[in-house]
């Protein structure tokens, strides 16, 4: 009796985790790929057939010829592998320095005007792709400033690249960097990608 039982467990633990474990994630992996191929590969962005990014994972760019995404405290910033925030509170002194730090370089090409929140707050995952609007319009006067290109053009480019809410109720507008990073280079008529932390 004990014999037989010990034997249907074992048998419906390897049945479930067969099912469960394999057959079940290769099935839905499957059917993702086929109904929706780009979101099942991770959105990944091509230029030239080459990868060279995702619109799911930020980039750090410094040069002010780009427009900058939000800090990442993840690894040494927007590590998919080290995902997370720095978990400092809003009273710790190198958060505070942090964003001073980060508010004072802004403000240089800002023209007085504040700052707005998500480019000097990191979010929990530290990867995050895309910024507000208002933080890509900010940066506009800084962009157009140091590629020569009219104002007038680079915030119309912002706009049009701005990204609604999701079924037109979820989350808020945005704007995804690394994308607007590459319609600026083609306005600009540059043929190359930008690159992860352009030197200035």
């Amino acid at each position: 009796m004990l014999r037989s039982e010990l034997k249907i467990s074992i048998l419906f633990t390897l049945i479930t985790a067969l099912a469960l474990g394999v057959l079940y994630p290769l099935a839905v992996t499957g059917i993702a790929h086929i109904a929706l191929p780009r979101q099942a590969e991770g959105e990944l962005m091509l230029r030239n057939g080459q990868v060279i990014g995702s619109e799911l994972i930020g980039q750090s760019f410094t040069s002010d010829r780009y427009f900058h995404g939000r800090p990442s405290a993840a690894g040494n910033g927007y590590d998919a592998t080290s995902s997370g925030g720095s978990n400092y509170g809003p009273t710790n002194q190198k958060l505070f320095a942090r964003m001073a730090a980060d508010i004072a370089a802004y403000q240089a090409h800002g023209n007085g005007r504040p700052v707005p929140i998500d480019l000097v707050t990191a979010s929990a995952s530290g990867l995050d792709s895309d910024i507000s609007p208002a933080a890509a319009l900010y940066q506009a006067p800084r962009v157009a400033q140091a590629r020569r290109l009219p104002e007038d053009n680079v915030r119309t480019l912002v706009l049009e690249h701005v990204r609604g809410r999701q079924f037109g109720v979820l989350g808020d507008p945005r704007v995804n960097v690394l994308d607007l990073n590459l319609a600026l280079d083609q306005l600009a008529g540059q043929s190359s990608a930008p690159r992860r932390s352009p030197s200035p």
